[in-house]
């Protein structure tokens, strides 16, 4: 006997039909948009800023290179890219529109207007060719996809032969202690703030859940690897709040 009903998967601690999680995802980003960038200083105390530093110095920008950064919002990650290599280019691709708006007002989409395109689009299904970028990128939209997986197999797909890809993404703290402290400020303070500064505590409880939600480490590595990455390995910073993996389509 056949199994009929949808499928199902997370929406932060709700279990809700996996058609809907695209649009409240959407609704979430749509919300919080014109503050998202304040809203990352004021949860991180800046250290975000650092962590997409690291990422960069181990990605090593090259010129010449074309990145995709998907699920890239405000652009933060393609400016740091196209920064430290000369003649590269970059496209920042995001669901959101209101999210790429926000970017697209930043003094530094400006300047490097000449090799930054903003596209609309799903990871999962990204409307690109295969074999497009060098490089592709996504820092902290990872969790907020319906299907992992899918997103994994996109990337994959549009890396040119040599490419690479890098994840920034929150991840899980390996002592049972410092887990437990990181839980309380998550749950009891990022809420509140974000109640205060964009008048949306729902969005921010839901970003705080998405974290707990998203595999470890060493799952997400296995994950990269069954969508056909080699050479993936993984560095964790500030104690594992947040890992950074990397993977190469060989």
């Amino acid at each position: 006997m056949s199994d009929d009903s949808p499928k199902t998967t997370h929406f932060g601690d709700k279990v809700v039909p996996e058609h809907e999680k695209k649009g409240m995802v959407h609704g979430v980003f749509s919300s919080v948009a014109s503050r998202y960038d304040l809203m990352n200083d004021l949860m991180s105390g800046g250290i975000h800023r650092l962590w997409k530093d690291a990422m960069m110095d181990w990605l090593a920008p090259r010129p010449g290179q074309r990145l995709l950064d998907v699920a890239g919002g405000t652009g933060d990650i393609a400016f740091r890219f196209l920064r430290r290599a000369p003649d590269a280019t970059a496209v920042v691709c995001d669901m959101t529109e209101d999210m790429l708006v926000e970017g697209r007002k930043r003094a530094e989409a400006e300047h490097l207007a000449d090799r930054l395109e903003w596209v609309v689009g799903d990871a999962m299904a990204l409307p690109f060719e295969a074999n497009s970028f060098d490089v592709v990128t996504n820092s902290f939209g990872t969790r907020n996809v319906t299907r992992i997986e899918d997103a994994l197999a996109e990337a994959y797909r549009v890396l040119r032969p040599g490419g690479r890809l890098m994840v920034l993404e929150f991840s899980q703290l390996p002592n049972p202690a410092m887990q437990w402290a990181y839980d309380r400020y998550s749950y009891n303070v990022i809420p509140v703030m974000g109640q205060v500064v964009t008048r949306d505590r729902d969005s921010y409880q839901y970003l705080v859940d998405s974290i707990r939600k998203f595999p470890d480490q060493e799952r997400f590595a296995e994950m990269i690897r069954n969508a056909g990455f080699d050479q993936v390995k993984y560095r964790n910073m500030t104690m594992g709040v947040v890992a950074l993996h990397s993977g190469w389509k060989l």
